[in-house]
């Protein structure tokens, strides 16, 4: 027999359906992803950290769970919705189904609803907090449990994702036979195919706590450093911002990507703030205004860079542009620190807003690794 589940948004809509997952009740901020593949690696995504996640694609779990696709080491979306759950998994690598999975980790999730609705709904009222609850029938009760729950803004939650202690990825020979480059990589909610993607390119990974001091950096004697993905508001994480200034002082190579992204930005002086709705999925469209070229991206941010698209900046670090931008919205999806003209211009330090390591694709982004290997060869 289905157990019956509610859905309430801080705003009072309700939608009811049936319990997915875990028995139970959770809360978060309820936000919609766009891709119709890879829900394993989006619940296992730490910037999920806090979030109810609501699948626009109406059947999800058709393919299982297995134990090679994980991007962490555990489930961290804080709900799961979706319309149409796979009744049995069908594909050969799948050692359980999503609902076992959900069930084993106690993921609160429900199904049955209209999410195409949901969606709508939070397109146009903006993503907002939620609860998931099959325990409780009474929405009014429900909803004032949601208004007095967390929100996103002010929240900094780097630290409940990250590492607690360093660790090393080492590279692979690939086709450069040995390691070539030492990189610093700070883990703000890393994703497991980031230092992955770096190591087969000839790159050792340390992978350090979001709480690492530049001297713990500059300990691993690096020749770059790298901010990851992660969840939580921007201008609320501080310390890794003076880290960061501190690198770029000393002239150090820097990549960021995601969260690592507006971490950069206010390392430069810039704001930021938070989008209606984000963009989460794997189907965003961004122009690499360096190239012209478009390329189509993974997303997963609900905060954003506010710098101007119509001219450079000078900071006290060199000049710093806007490379990227979404071509849905004008959305800053890139920066770029460059040494002024006069002393050849060239590139110091970059970031992208989306996810090039391609978990679960697609791979358009790829060749920016390759970018921030010839920033520490000295090619750019």
């Amino acid at each position: 027999m289905p157990i019956p589940a509610l859905l309430v948004l801080e705003d009072g809509r309700v939608f009811r359906g049936e319990s997915y997952g875990a028995e139970g009740e959770t809360f978060g901020e309820a936000v919609f992803n766009t891709g119709m593949t890879g829900y394993q690696e989006t619940l296992t995504d730490p910037s999920y950290h806090r979030q109810v996640v609501v699948m626009t694609s109406p059947h999800i779990g058709n393919t299982g769970v297995n134990d090679e696709d994980l991007e962490s080491s555990r489930i961290w979306v804080a709900g799961y919705v979706v319309r149409d759950p796979a009744r049995r998994p069908s594909n050969w690598r799948s050692v359980r189904s999503l609902d076992e999975e959900l069930r084993a980790q106690d993921v609160v999730g429900i199904s049955g609803i209209d999410t195409r609705a949901l969606t709508r709904h939070l397109r146009e009222r903006g993503a907002m907090r939620c609860a998931i609850s099959s325990v409780e029938r009474d929405p009014e009760a429900l909803l004032a449990r949601v208004l007095a729950s967390g929100e996103m803004t002010g929240s900094e939650l780097s630290g409940e994702v990250s590492t607690d202690a360093t660790y090393v990825v080492p590279a692979h020979a690939g086709p450069w036979g040995e390691k070539r480059f030492t990189v610093a990589a700070l883990d703000l909610g890393i994703k497991t195919m980031t230092p992955y993607r770096m190591a087969e390119r000839g790159i050792e990974v340390h992978v350090l706590p979001a709480t690492a001091s530049l001297d713990d950096v500059l300990a691993v004697s690096p020749d770059g450093l790298f901010f990851s993905n992660g969840p939580g508001d921007p201008a609320a994480t501080t310390d890794q911002v003076e880290l960061l200034r501190g690198a770029l002082a000393q002239g150090l190579p820097y990549f960021g990507i995601c969260f690592g992204n507006q971490l950069f930005g206010r390392a430069l002086g810039f704001g930021t703030y938070k989008l209606k709705y984000g963009h989460r999925g794997i189907n965003q469209p961004v122009m690499d205004r360096t190239t012209r070229k478009v390329e189509v991206t993974a997303h997963n941010h609900g905060f954003a860079v506010d710098a101007p698209l119509d001219h450079d900046t000078e900071t006290p670090y060199g000049l710093a542009s806007v490379s990227h931008v979404c071509l849905n919205d004008d959305v800053v999806e890139g920066l770029e620190l460059r040494a002024p003209a006069a002393e050849g211009g060239g590139l110091k330090a970059f970031s992208v807003q989306y996810h090039p390591e391609a978990a679960a694709g697609p791979h358009d982004a790829a060749y920016l690794f390759d970018r921030f290997t010839a920033l520490m060869a000295g090619d750019l």
